[in-house]
């Protein structure tokens, strides 16, 4: 079978397709034969060796944090799942030597994996794993988004930023946008009240807000001023700048800066799929790609400017 692997850290040169044997799945576990994967910023941070001290020296390290597909095969104590049934789900985020979702076939815990919702593609339910299930519990469990609550998303034409745009209008909140101006007619399409250009706008130029969802990074001590007295924030970028910014927050009172990452079970997935099959949710693609070009797609996530995903059709979709 074929697998994505890193080789290397280092740019997107050092992905490489390999033949590799096919798991098998333990107790517990299932085999799932991947139709489509997506690229995630854990992805490229793995990749590029930001995260060496976790993931160790050993390679290949396999690519792909999500996937959608079929059962392929379970091992013993799996009563929910028969072949053939349609799933989506993630892999450990920093367990995937050898294999990760960018593959022909992948075993995974079966509390990793879900029913895939009924009326998407393969390539349009990875798209939704990682970036549906960051939104929603950014939203829903860090920030307590409620109601009528005035709510910045920064990076909103992102995958995550277009999942949570989404959600938080299906939560009743009054949306507002930060992203490329060219990007504004979409993010309106998706539920925002407002969207302004960041090149255009100053933290300062901008209205208090309740909550405010980062998925950028940079001036985090600038935006959380835009907080209300109560207001709260997270990011879902890690770098050392944000890093400093949080440490610092919870140092010097009210308005901390939360961070979270995203890793779901079967039940946050289940509660993803009745947002995606009910309307509340629906994929965000910016382009598509064979597994054979998994290097241009990390180059088309690095170059950014995009709106929603880039995904690997594994199965040639």
């Amino acid at each position: 079978m074929k697998a994505a692997q890193i080789t290397g850290f280092g740019a997107p040169d050092v992905l490489q397709i390999n033949d590799v044997d096919r798991p098998t799945p333990g107790a517990g576990e299932v085999l799932v034969s991947v139709e489509a994967s997506s690229v995630n910023g854990l992805d490229t941070i793995v990749r590029a060796g930001g995260l060496r001290l976790v993931t160790g020296h050993r390679f290949p390290i396999g690519v792909g944090l999500d996937f959608a597909g079929v059962v392929a095969a379970t091992g013993a104590d799996v009563p929910q799942y028969q072949v053939g049934d349609r799933v989506w789900g993630t892999v450990h985020p920093l367990k995937r030597h050898t294999l990760g979702g960018a593959a022909e076939y992948v075993v995974v815990p079966a509390d990793r994996i879900g029913p895939a919702p009924a009326g998407v593609s393969p390539v349009e339910a990875a798209s939704l794993v990682v970036a549906g299930t960051t939104a929603l519990l950014a939203l829903r469990d860090t920030l307590h988004l409620t109601s009528g609550e005035r709510l910045l998303v920064r990076g909103a034409a992102g995958g995550v930023g277009t999942a949570a745009v989404q959600l938080a209008h299906a939560m009743g909140g009054h949306v507002t946008a930060l992203s490329r101006g060219r990007h504004a007619g979409a993010l309106r399409e998706l539920g925002a009240d407002e969207v302004f250009d960041y090149g255009a706008t100053t933290p300062e130029q901008l209205a208090p807000f309740d909550v405010i969802l980062d998925t950028v990074g940079s001036q985090l001590n600038s935006y959380r001023r835009r907080l209300s007295p109560e207001g709260r924030m997270a990011t879902i970028a890690l770098s050392a700048s944000s890093m400093a910014a949080i440490a610092a927050s919870s140092v010097h009172g009210g308005r901390r800066i939360r961070t979270l990452s995203a890793n779901p079970d079967s039940a946050l997935l289940l509660e993803l799929a009745d947002y995606v099959t009910s309307g509340g949710l629906r994929p965000v693609i910016d382009s598509v790609y064979p597994l054979a070009d998994i290097a241009s797609a990390h180059q088309a996530f690095a170059r950014g400017g995009v709106v929603g995903k880039q995904v690997i059709a594994v199965s040639g979709e």
